[in-house]
């Protein structure tokens, strides 16, 4: 079934369309479409595109070439690939070293076609993730290495509560992060998942009716 409501025409959202499609796009659900791996998480490149696509038709994206016309870019010892996404004629250009398994640059020599595309791929999901969709996934990638230390037993009691009071799955905000249970998540996530809670029961607090809400015990 389509979701007549999940399209959105940029051109009737005024001056103020930049903020209006950013809040849109943050504000979907990305919980149960991701993977972790290596102590990061995934969203899957052809549902963040399809999501992106189907609210906004006109989004395109952009894979930048090299000067000799190559898809990839480097230095002469490691790769890089360049991509762009653009939502209501806004352009966020990422960058993304061509990486293995473990996460670490692979040498220009030993670097194929797959892996060239593995890149582009996760480099556009991150590209359309500037826009909004699945960005608080990214949360804490850029910080130093003590914050993917576990997260202490204060700040997992508190996910824990925050959790009930969103009423959402325990299991599908850990997954968010890369992690099966509150024990796994990372410092560095703690910050951004409290923070989508917080958002999430305010959400649900505003949609109250207030007359209903002022009989509530």
């Amino acid at each position: 079934m389509v979701d007549n409501n999940c399209f959105i025409d940029c051109s009737d959202m005024g001056d103020n369309n930049t903020s209006n499609y950013f809040k849109h796009l943050n504000s979907i659900d990305c919980s149960d479409k991701v993977e972790g791996k290596n102590g990061l998480t995934y969203l899957s490149w052809a549902w963040a595109w399809a999501e992106l696509k189907k609210r906004y038709p006109d989004s395109t994206y952009t894979v930048y070439e090299n000067a000799d016309g190559w898809n990839y870019h480097t230095d002469g010892k490691t790769a890089w690939v360049k991509t762009g996404v653009t939502v209501c004629g806004i352009e966020h250009v990422e960058m993304l070293p061509v990486m293995d398994h473990r996460n670490k640059s692979i040498p220009l020599a030993s670097i194929t076609s797959f892996d060239v595309n593995k890149a582009i791929q996760r480099s556009l999901t991150k590209a359309v993730a500037r826009h909004g969709l699945g960005l608080y996934i990214y949360a804490g990638e850029d910080l130093p290495e003590d914050a993917g230390k576990p997260v202490t037993k204060d700040q997992a009691a508190e996910l824990e509560r925050l959790v009930k009071e969103a009423r959402v799955k325990p299991e599908s905000v850990w997954k968010a992060y890369g992690a099966r249970k509150v024990s796994e998540m990372r410092t560095a996530d703690y910050k951004a998942a409290k923070a989508r809670l917080l958002e999430r029961i305010g959400d649900a607090v505003t949609m109250v009716d207030p007359e209903v809400e002022a009989k509530l015990p």
